[in-house]
């Protein structure tokens, strides 16, 4: 999933069971609603597609989707659920939950669909590891219910932790190789973290994983975002910019601490990822002085 900058908005946190006869019918939501099978079983139909929802199972709606929920087997189904906005908008606390088609809108309500941010999540998810993601959502479905000091901050926190397990879920879901090598990708990358002071080459890398160098560039970039290579270099600067504002030692020095070969190396590496030189961050006022 593409990483966007999250201010979300939790609007309702709610651990609902749908009782038979009760159901949804055919609705569009304004904003997103994610929906975690607890336990029976419900039919979700999404834009003409119909989905079998079992315990560990989750749904997310979103915004346009014309959906309906119903129970099968005539029994209840515990369906706890979130609605929420990914991206805070002024509206955000103001606007209403929708239980109409969009052709029965009225056009200043078909005005209040938020942009989907979430194309390449799926509506339906069947997941690896239920029991984090169940945590994480009856926590936040409790904060709203207790609504202690601060709780819509505690929610949010919360919230966060689920999204990114969702996405963590999805990836190793449509990837499996991903799944299968974590325990060697999780190793290149504590090898990189901890080798910040030095230069590091893929074949190296490769033995430490015991994959081959392009096979680990292929994982790893999808797995982290950046090539293995590429991802160090980017801790070896930040490593560096650390050392030039909070310490007093030579730029040619940190840069040989930084695992450069000169100054001359360091500088073009230094301001490529920075788009600065790294006296600028020599001239910033460290956190004593502020």
């Amino acid at each position: 999933m593409s990483q966007v900058r999250l201010s979300p908005y939790i609007r309702i946190a709610w651990d609902h069971t749908l009782h038979p006869p009760n159901k949804i019918n055919r609705r569009a939501l304004f904003d997103y609603e994610l929906i975690y099978v607890k336990s029976g079983e419900m039919k979700v139909l999404i834009e003409d597609v119909e989905y079998r929802g079992v315990p560990g199972d989750i749904f997310l709606l979103k915004p346009r989707q014309h959906h309906s929920i119903d129970c099968m087997n005539d029994r209840p189904v515990r369906q706890p659920h979130l609605h929420f906005d990914l991206v805070y908008q002024p509206d955000s606390p103001t606007l209403k939950t929708s239980f109409l088609p969009m052709e029965a809108m009225s056009e200043q309500e078909l005005r209040l669909f938020r942009e989907d941010v979430t194309q390449e999540l799926p509506n339906h998810f069947r997941l690896r590891h239920p029991v984090i993601f169940e945590k994480l959502l009856f926590d936040i479905i409790h904060e709203y219910e207790s609504k202690h000091p601060y709780f819509e901050t505690a929610a949010t926190g919360l919230f966060l932790q689920l999204w990114a397990q969702l996405a963590r879920e999805h990836l190793w879901s449509t990837h499996a190789a991903i799944a299968t090598n974590w325990v060697q990708l999780e190793r290149v990358k504590s090898y990189l973290n901890q080798n910040v002071n030095k230069d590091v080459t893929l074949d190296e890398l490769s033995s430490v994983a015991n994959l081959s160098s392009s096979y680990l560039c292929r994982l790893f970039k999808k797995t982290f975002g950046v090539g293995p290579i590429r991802y160090h270099l980017i801790g070896r600067i930040e490593h560096a910019k650390k050392l030039i504002q909070f310490t007093d030692l030579p730029i040619t020095e940190i840069s040989e601490l930084c695992g450069f070969l000169s100054i001359h190396s360091f500088s073009r590496a230094f301001r490529n990822a920075e788009g600065v030189p790294p006296t600028y961050y020599r001239n910033l006022p460290s956190k004593s002085e502020q």
